[in-house]
């Protein structure tokens, strides 16, 4: 979809994509290789994805396998791909997941510790592992995938997933001061409602029928149609001056 268009500065970059074999993680992939940058494409149990995804663009993507939600192995992720790419200019933060819809009233502890473990541990732990290797390439960017139920809370069953991605604003917006010194712009995108196979797994025909009725154009979003706000966070040449910014992208479902 992307290649039609050119961002000559996203040429030869170097880009973990954590979470990044399937939904909008795999479609940022096809978009920063089809721009001739070197992506790291990190996945978890979706291995066959992945390797379907490297297939697309062999010489411009390497894989690398990890569960996010134990403690230590994001760091192990951040310094295989850099081993793998020679470096690193750039994070993207994508993986997450609900890990099942549960009222609070009726998580345990170990559900609340494996939501935020997945969700913000791994994100800050990952950004922390990158930020050395990025300022040793002269700076560059963190970009993180926050949601919409970082600000409405989160639909049923959904409150930790949500108070985990408000976590992921404020980091955003807090590491995007610490950071400047470094030359690194630190931002996320914040998408409503697309079709990946995080609803396909987590939200019934029903659940999406009624949460499509709020949204002003009338429909979920596609990975695709997020795609562009990655680039434009990744590309120095178009959003040089922006950092602690949160971009929703929810086709009018919510507007702050």
């Amino acid at each position: 979809m992307f290649d039609q268009f050119t961002f000559p500065d996203l040429r030869d970059k170097r880009i973990l994509i954590t979470g990044g074999s399937t939904g909008i993680g795999a479609a940022v992939v096809l978009a920063l290789a089809s721009q001739g940058a070197k992506v790291a494409i990190h996945f978890n149990e979706s291995r066959e994805a992945a390797v379907a995804l490297q297939g697309r663009y062999p010489q411009n993507t390497v894989l690398v396998q990890g569960d996010l939600g134990v403690s230590g192995i994001a760091t192990k992720v951040v310094q295989e791909a850099v081993g793998l790419l020679g470096g690193l200019d750039g994070i993207i933060n994508n993986a997450g997941g609900m890990l099942g819809r549960v009222p609070t009233t009726e998580a345990t502890a170990d559900h609340f510790d494996r939501v935020l473990d997945l969700n913000a541990k791994s994100l800050w732990e990952a950004s922390i592992a990158a930020h050395r290797h990025i300022v040793e390439a002269g700076g560059g960017f963190i970009i993180n995938t926050t949601s919409i139920a970082a600000r409405n809370g989160g639909g049923g069953g959904a409150v930790l997933y949500a108070a985990a991605k408000a976590f992921v604003s404020s980091l955003t917006r807090g590491q995007a001061k610490e950071f400047v010194k470094d030359r690194i712009r630190v931002n996320a995108v914040s998408p409503g409602l697309i079709q990946t196979p995080f609803h396909d797994r987590y939200t019934s025909p029903e659940v999406m029928a009624a949460q499509r009725t709020t949204i002003p154009m009338g429909r979920e979003g596609s990975p695709e149609e997020c795609v562009g706000a990655f680039l434009f966070l990744a590309s120095e040449t178009l959003s040089g001056y922006i950092t602690g910014q949160v971009i929703e992208v929810n086709g009018g479902q919510l507007m702050p």
